[in-house]
């Protein structure tokens, strides 16, 4: 999943990113004013938005808005020092999706997220059953047919994706960008080697393959038995 975060505080902004990534593995741009943060929401595709409201240039609730007057529909989860009943309905009535008030601890912004971004799925259940497979992103385990599955963290975040949006395309391009921050390399063949590992992880024996490579296109995880020929 690819975060942004828009905060002016550097260092909050550091610590936040720092347990996105480390936690649940998120990739995460950080923008530091208003505007910065309206141009990477506008060039960009997020799972979720973290947006400050007390922002140089534009301020925070002038981004929720416009994001909203855009069309875009991203979870926003607004970090803010007011909390007042009066305030809080004003944000959700304008598009934010949910608030935390500063200070807050790190450990609920993560799980807060991670709801958002459940949410913003589809999904409001935090384990995923498709066909065989099933996956708990909580403790972030998964399964085949009760097999239990040992996969790296990149491996889990490709399958995460995929799984996501069963029986849909997902282009490499599409993978590089939810998987890692903003200067990613274009040309790296690190998603076909992943995919590579993953694919054989999933299927043991006689168990049939549950990721298709679609030649120039892409990848798509399969909710069927068989693969198409």
């Amino acid at each position: 999943m690819r975060v942004l975060v828009i905060e002016d505080e550097i260092g909050l902004a550091e610590n936040i990113s720092t347990a996105l990534r480390e936690g649940p593995g998120y990739a995460v741009d950080c923008a530091e004013d208003g505007d910065e943060g309206l141009a990477y929401a506008r060039n960009r595709c997020y799972d979720l938005i973290l947006l400050d409201l007390m922002l140089p240039l534009v301020e925070g609730s002038e981004v929720l808005r416009r994001i909203r007057a855009a069309g875009d529909n991203t979870p926003i989860l607004i970090l803010t020092a007011k909390d007042e009943v009066a305030f809080v309905v004003r944000l959700l009535n304008s598009g934010a999706d949910d608030y935390l008030a500063k200070p807050f601890d790190l450990g609920e912004l993560l799980a807060r997220a991670k709801a958002l971004i459940r949410r913003g799925k589809g999904s409001l259940n935090p384990t995923l059953c498709v066909g065989e497979v099933v996956m708990n992103t909580i403790e972030q385990s998964v399964s085949r047919a009760g097999r239990d599955i040992t996969l790296s963290r990149t491996e889990y975040r490709i399958l995460e994706y995929l799984i996501y949006r069963p029986r849909a395309v997902i282009s490499k391009h599409e993978l590089l960008e939810h998987l890692y921050d903003f200067n990613w390399d274009h040309e790296s063949n690190v998603i076909e080697v992943h995919v590579s590992n993953l694919r054989k992880k999933l299927s043991k024996g006689d168990e049939e393959p549950l990721i298709e490579t679609l030649r120039g296109r892409g990848y798509r995880f399969l909710t069927s038995q068989k693969l198409a020929t």
